[in-house]
């Protein structure tokens, strides 16, 4: 497999890892009612999936229609839509200063919610792999930009993204 192919495999395998991890840890801060650690997470949520999606969008996203199709991948960008949304309503939920049992409840449910996207959109890595070699280095260039812009979700969903939710 070409150098840059495993380079994205790699880094992009790690990312979902990464967020997964944080999403796991959210719901058992929720499970806990520690809103304190509850709160932590979202904001490491919000800043791992910045960049993240936008590079998914900017630059992967668009080379994959000519694998899956428009329809798939407008499907992509609608969950990260819903993501967009589920993250602010984390954040309201976690402005509270004691959770009740129902709002632990309702937290689970909300960090759940991301994670299928989470294990489907891994999947894509190995679609990737088909794309020429110059083209996942666009996607790798894409992707060192984004984190150097460094906009955490909601910043980056409010300022710089093609889409509004």
């Amino acid at each position: 497999m070409p150098t840059l192919v495993n380079e994205f495999t790699k880094v992009f395998r790690a990312e979902h890892r990464g967020v997964r991890d944080l999403l796991l840890d959210l719901v058992e801060a929720f499970r806990l009612r520690d809103t304190e650690r509850a709160r932590e997470l979202v904001v490491a949520v919000d800043a791992a999936t910045g960049p993240h999606f936008r590079y998914e969008e900017e630059s992967m996203y668009p080379q994959l229609v000519a694998v899956f199709g428009a329809e798939y991948v407008a499907k992509l960008l609608t969950d990260h839509d819903g993501a967009i949304r589920t993250v602010r309503r984390l954040y309201v939920l976690t402005e509270h200063d004691r959770l009740t049992p129902r709002q632990a409840e309702r937290g689970i449910e909300l960090a759940r919610r991301i994670l299928p996207h989470v294990s489907d959109c891994d999947g894509l890595s190995i679609m990737v792999e088909t794309l020429p070699e110059a083209t996942v280095g666009s996607i790798l260039e894409t992707r060192r930009n984004a984190r150097a812009a460094g906009l955490d979700l909601l910043t980056w969903a409010a300022t710089a993204r093609a889409r509004n939710v």
